[in-house]
């Protein structure tokens, strides 16, 4: 358990880069925990599903999907209590140390608006062709979903290969999420680190039509 006064963003950096990522208790406890499960969450780039219904959604265009532009306002909403969830793994060291990753351009947010509101988004840390989910929230259905698919297309046309989503969740597997285990994390992640994933690769404003045909063009 790292002093949080202690550890920096290069340290950060540094324990993705091995295999482990940060936690806390709680908002309030500023002390981070370090996490290394014997178990990892990802998403297969080339095996994402989206429903039906999820998919209309997307090619709909409901909601403006815009990147890096309110990453921490996208960061606060993920850290901020919600009904089923009172307590949060983001405290404020953690969220200063996403700050400054995003300022080093280490960090990326994907956000959903509607109607020039913040509706819902995710952000993660992308390090080669590796891509770290950290967290999302939703304010209006479906807004952190469709992000995912637009993070989905995003990788998969910049040539990421790895979306790590850390824990398997019942949300995360009806998008074809599976959990391996720390060895065949760690040696996917190493091949994945010797990539050159470009974030920026897929053209801003992209329609849902698009994402969706370049994330089918790898499933």
């Amino acid at each position: 358990m790292p002093s949080a006064a202690a550890f920096t963003a290069e340290d950060l950096v540094a324990c993705y880069r091995r295999g482990v990522f940060p936690m806390a208790d709680a908002r309030g406890d500023d002390r981070i925990f370090l996490i290394d499960p014997e178990e990892r969450g990802v998403i297969p780039l080339d095996a994402f599903h989206v429903a039906r219904r999820l998919a209309r959604t997307v090619r709909a265009d409901r909601f403006e999907i815009r990147i890096d532009t309110a990453f921490a306002a996208v960061v606060a909403a993920c850290a901020a209590p919600r009904p089923g969830r009172m307590e949060t793994w983001i405290n404020r060291p953690i969220q200063a140390l996403y700050a400054e990753l995003f300022a080093r351009g280490q960090a990326h947010s994907v956000e959903a608006w509607e109607d020039g509101a913040l509706a819902g988004g995710l952000y993660g840390v992308a390090l080669g062709g590796a891509f770290f989910g950290e967290s999302m929230f939703s304010q209006a259905r479906d807004a952190s979903k469709v992000a995912l698919v637009h993070l989905v297309a995003r990788l998969t046309v910049g040539g990421y290969r790895l979306l790590d989503a850390q824990f398997m969740t019942d949300h995360l597997e009806q998008f074809g999420a599976r959990q391996i285990t720390r060895s065949q994390y760690r040696a996917r992640l190493a091949a994945a680190l010797e990539l050159d994933g470009d974030f920026y690769s897929l053209t801003p404003g992209t329609p849902g039509a698009g994402v969706l045909q370049a994330i089918s063009q790898t499933s």
